[in-house]
């Protein structure tokens, strides 16, 4: 009864004044804050105690400020780094850092409660966070961070401890940053802007609007607007961002993408495309010659470049000895023949060793030079990227898009990404692909060495079945790839993988599913992509050793989608 109600609220809020007035209320909290010292590393590492030397502050990169920690594991030491810090009793803290690299955690112990740690294998800058609770008796906590064994360095910024002050003393709370000046399209392709904008002193981030509505966030001060119309004006703006909220947006800019359109190698692979990898070394597997690769394959990358002394840049070195004499003459004789037959040939960049690392402008353009370099001495197609250790979305990016720029419309870009990195299009490895949408070729994930994964539908999915294949081809398929930027990587045979080798009939029976919505197991598309790219193996040579088993019967089937 409508009266009832009235009566009742009005009765409560007299209650209130009265208790407001008298004292009896609640007193009002005290503001949380930050109880770490030296957070941000701008005093070096004061406050912080690294094991076994490891620790280093340096200038670049940095997620805020000017410093960041560079932690190096070596040997058994995996470079932790901690700083106790003073806490209440009874109280519950957020800790939170920002970190880049291969294997990165954060956690606390000490709590007096439930210790607590987090992790991402994410090679971007990526705000870790999490909580805990103190013990009654509980005055201090331990927070660490650490990297993990044979993995390269990590980086790690801007930590923080919110709750009551536990009485320690420690980094003032960040105010909201200014708006970001000098906003400016770099450059355009025919679905693609690529934005660029001053440093803001103490974001964190940067979220980027188009028309209005927030389409990016990102940590650096660039970003590239991926899946637009070509021929066409857009508006963005962005806006500085910080634990403390989010500025004003800056004054708008337009980018108008160009008219020509499509993805990479200016169609020159094949509509369905079957992709393998040659291998430069003798691991026990048939040794080949380039030229005696089966016919099936459209794309052969040769693994793998080589890292150089210089950031980025790479080399490559025909293992002539391993390979029977096989001489560099023959070699790019054989590349110009595969070339004369309708193949490309690319150089591969990374693998299961591979410690090729881009996470700054200067490297980027290593990156590039060398790449193109190799492409003019040996007569390579295009690139491979198959960095099994993390990549810098930003620099990478920057990366493709110089050597794009050197090497044409023509340029084959590949990809190779393990099946983590393709979860979320918040990981480094799917956002490069975003990033360069207009000019990358395929990415063929890894459906192998995994374990279980979550599909599209949310599900978990264990590698060996079509459902594997399908659901999380899915993702990609859903999170803004092209269907003609889709390919499935598979093990030619058992011995090309530890885990996750299916017979050619399961990898066909996905194809179908993907292409046609026919030979699914339980999960099914919500539609057909019948542009599929098709399909990858480890390896031409392990495909050798087992009679070329793999691709005689992949390699006609994706033809014929």
């Amino acid at each position: 009864m409508p009266g009832r109600r009235w009566a009742g609220a009005l009765a409560a809020a007299v209650i209130a004044s009265v208790l407001s007035l008298t004292g009896l209320a609640g007193q009002a909290q005290a503001a949380d804050v930050n109880n770490v010292k030296n957070g941000g590393f701008e005093s070096g590492l004061s406050n912080w105690t690294c094991s076994a030397g490891s620790g280093a502050t340096v200038s670049s990169p940095v997620h805020g400020g000017s410093a960041a920690l560079k932690g190096t594991p070596a040997g058994q030491d995996y470079a932790q780094c901690s700083q106790s810090v003073a806490v209440k009793p009874n109280s519950t803290y957020t800790l939170s850092a920002w970190v880049q690299g291969s294997y990165t955690y954060l956690g606390a112990t000490g709590t007096g409660t439930t210790d607590i740690s987090t992790w991402t294998p994410n090679t971007a800058w990526t705000q870790l966070s999490t909580t805990f609770t103190t013990g009654a008796s509980t005055t201090s906590v331990t927070v660490w961070t650490h990297g993990w064994y044979g993995q390269p360095a990590y980086f790690a910024d801007d930590f923080s401890v919110f709750g009551p002050d536990g009485g320690g003393g420690g980094d003032p709370a960040p105010t909201v940053p200014a708006t970001p000046a000098g906003l400016a399209v770099s450059s355009t392709t025919s679905s693609s802007v690529s934005l660029s904008w001053n440093t803001v002193s103490g974001a964190t981030g940067y979220n980027v609007y188009q028309g209005g509505s927030k389409v990016q966030s990102v940590t650096g001060t660039s970003a590239t607007v991926s899946g637009l119309s070509a021929s066409t004006s857009y508006s963005f703006q962005v806006s500085a961002t910080n634990s403390a909220g989010e500025s004003a947006k800056s004054s708008a800019v337009t980018g108008t993408t160009s008219a020509s359109g499509g993805g990479g190698d200016g169609g020159t692979v094949p509509a369905h495309a079957v992709t393998g990898y040659w291998q430069n070394f003798n691991n026990g597997a048939t040794v080949q010659k380039l030229s005696a690769v089966q016919s099936q394959y459209d794309i052969i990358a040769v693994a793998f470049a080589d890292a150089t002394s210089t950031p980025g840049a790479v080399s490559f070195t025909l293992d002539s000895a391993g390979l029977g004499g096989y001489t560099v003459d023959q070699f790019k004789a054989d590349i110009k023949a595969k070339q004369a037959a309708g193949k490309k040939v690319i150089i591969s960049i990374g693998g299961q060793n591979g410690t090729i690392s881009v996470n700054d402008s200067a490297s980027a353009t290593n990156f590039a030079n060398s790449v193109y370099s190799l492409m003019q001495t040996y007569g390579f197609d295009g690139v491979d990227i198959d960095l099994e250790n993390g990549l810098n979305a930003t620099y990478m990016s920057q990366a493709l898009r110089s050597l794009s720029g050197k090497a044409g419309s023509s340029l084959v870009i590949t990809m190779a990404p393990q099946t983590i990195d393709m979860q979320s299009t918040s990981n480094a490895y799917f956002q490069t692909a975003l990033n360069i949408k207009d000019i990358l070729t395929v990415v063929n994930m890894q459906y192998y060495n995994s374990g279980s994964m979550l599909g599209c539908d949310g599900k978990v999915y264990s590698q060996g079945s079509v459902d594997f294949l399908t659901a999380l081809a899915c993702i990609q398929l859903q999170g803004g790839l092209d269907a003609s930027q889709v390919g499935l990587g598979l093990p030619a045979s058992t011995s090309g993988a530890g885990s996750g080798y299916v017979s050619p009939t399961i990898v066909n029976n996905a194809l179908d599913c993907l292409t046609k919505l026919t030979n699914c197991g339980s999960f099914k598309p919500a539609k057909a992509y019948p542009g599929l790219r098709g399909a990858m193996t480890w390896s031409t040579n392990w495909d050798a050793s087992a009679g070329n088993a793999w691709s005689n019967a992949v390699g006609p089937h994706v033809h014929a989608l």
